[in-house]
C-alpha cells in the first residue's frame, strides 16, 4: 500500500499548485516583464537615437568630403592656372632680357663703330699733319725758302685730294 500513495494525483494539490503558478505569473508580468520592456525599450530608443546620430554624421561627413574633393579638385586647377601663368610671365621676361640684351649690344657696335670711324678720321688728321710737315721740309729743300703755313695747308690739301680722286 505505500506504493500506492506515492503515486497518488491529488486533484487539489495539482489545483493550487497551478494557482500559485497564475499567481506567479501575473506577480513576474507585473513587477517583472513590465519593467524590463521599459528598459529594453528605452534601450532599444537611445540605440536608434544614436544610429540615427550616426547616420546623420556620416551624411555630413560624405557632405564634407564631397566639399573637400571639390576644392582639391579646384586647387589643382588653380595651381595649374598658377603654374601656367608663371611659365608665360618667364617666357615673356626672358624674351624681353633677350630683346634688351639685343638693344644693348646693337647700341655697343654703334659706339664701336662710331669710335672706329673717329678713330680713323684722327688717323687721317694725323697722317695728313704728317704728310704736310714732311712735305714742308721737302718744298723748303726744293725751293730753298720757307712755305708759309698757308700755302703748306693749300699743298696738302691739293695733294691728299689728288689722292683720294686716284682711289
Amino acid at each position: 500500500m505505500q506504493t500506492q500513495e506515492i503515486i497518488n494525483v491529488n486533484i487539489w494539490l495539482i489545483l493550487i499548485s497551478l494557482c500559485n503558478l497564475v499567481i506567479l505569473f501575473l506577480i513576474l508580468k507585473k513587477f517583472l516583464f513590465k519593467p524590463v520592456k521599459k528598459v529594453l525599450a528605452e534601450r532599444q530608443a537611445e540605440y536608434d537615437a544614436k544610429f540615427a546620430e550616426a547616420d546623420g554624421k556620416l551624411a555630413e561627413a560624405e557632405a564634407v568630403k564631397a566639399e573637400l574633393d571639390a576644392k582639391f579638385a579646384s586647387a589643382d586647377d588653380e595651381a595649374e592656372r598658377i603654374l601656367k601663368d608663371a611659365k608665360d610671365n618667364a617666357e615673356r621676361r626672358g624674351v624681353a632680357i633677350v630683346t634688351e640684351a639685343k638693344d644693348k649690344a646693337d647700341l655697343i657696335v654703334k659706339n664701336a663703330e662710331s669710335e672706329a670711324e673717329l678713330r680713323r678720321r684722327k688717323a687721317e688728321e694725323s697722317i695728313k699733319d704728317d704728310i704736310a710737315d714732311v712735305s714742308v721740309e721737302i718744298a723748303e729743300k726744293i725751293i730753298g725758302r720757307e712755305v708759309t703755313e698757308r700755302d703748306h695747308r693749300r699743298l696738302v690739301d691739293e695733294f691728299i685730294n689728288k689722292m683720294g680722286d686716284e682711289e
